[in-house]
């Protein structure tokens, strides 16, 4: 009772990722407490990992530029020096407008990450949910949100919440399956997450099979979001048709899945 081999784990995380990521999403359910702490303590970084770029870019993230100074911000003396040494030479005060400072640029992408729970979400629908949050969170660190949705909508991680990547996955983790597919809400409060990021590109990135069972119309909800990209799941019972039906329908983009390790490269084809 209550033991997890981290050995073996790591060996099937070698030989076959999805199975390995698959029982640690299903071990994170189990009965007995003392388990199902361990698994979720370690999913935070094996999910994580799973997930890595691999050093790709973050086109998500900020950067400092020099800029015009201004009161109350220092001066980048680098970029200053020109008036710097003529105010020096001439014995005056160096004038503010010849002075540079440093400013952050606003971040170029903000995305929400919008991940369908209902119905029956174990095993490998779970882990591939968690992996694509921290592709997600590792690509973009803090302009993102998280949402999980049935036939009711979890905010999982506000856009402008901070929030480590690991008490991310451990929530979604958490998530058992449930419900109707209300996929025009969950879509909606996308809308409202990003609509407060002051980034120049705002991708609503979901990840469902497109049926909607409850609710309205959710080609209506998607057609109101700046840019939608689809991770359409694939495999025995699922053909990721009506994913890829609801992108072309808003001028959206779907890319397939077929488990959880096809994740950080499906994100990167779609977002690159």
């Amino acid at each position: 009772m209550g033991m997890l081999d981290e050995g073996a784990l790591s060996e099937l995380e070698r030989r076959d990722p999805d199975a390995a990521l698959t029982l640690l999403a299903e071990m994170s359910g189990a009965t007995d407490e003392r388990l199902r702490r361990l698994a979720l303590a370690l999913s935070g970084r094996v999910m994580v990992r799973a997930a890595s770029p691999r050093g790709a870019p973050r086109p998500g993230a900020g950067r400092i530029r020099s800029r015009r100074w201004e009161p109350g911000v220092d001066v980048d003396v680098d970029a200053s020096l020109d008036e710097l040494m003529v105010s020096n030479l001439a014995g005056r005060a160096a004038d503010p407008a010849g002075l540079r400072g440093p400013g952050w640029t606003r971040p170029a992408t903000a995305i929400s990450l919008v991940l369908d729970r209902s119905g029956s979400m174990g095993g490998a629908r779970l882990a591939t949910a968690a992996v694509a949050a921290a592709a997600v969170a590792l690509r973009d660190i803090e302009d993102y949100s998280v949402i999980a949705f049935g036939s009711s909508v979890r905010i999982v991680k506000a856009q402008r919440q901070p929030r480590a990547v690991e008490g991310v996955v451990e929530d979604l983790l958490s998530l058992r399956g449930h419900g109707r597919t209300d996929l025009a809400a969950a879509l909606r409060a996308a809308a409202r997450e990003l609509s407060e990021s002051t980034a120049s590109r705002r991708i609503t990135l979901l990840l469902s099979d497109g049926r909607a069972t409850t609710g309205d119309d959710p080609v209506a909800a998607a057609r109101a979001l700046d840019e939608l990209l689809v991770l359409a799941p694939v495999g025995p019972d699922e053909s990721g048709v009506q994913a890829r039906a609801l992108a072309r329908a808003v001028g959206g983009r779907a890319a397939e899945v077929s488990g959880p390790s096809a994740v950080p490269a499906a994100i990167a084809g779609l977002w690159p």
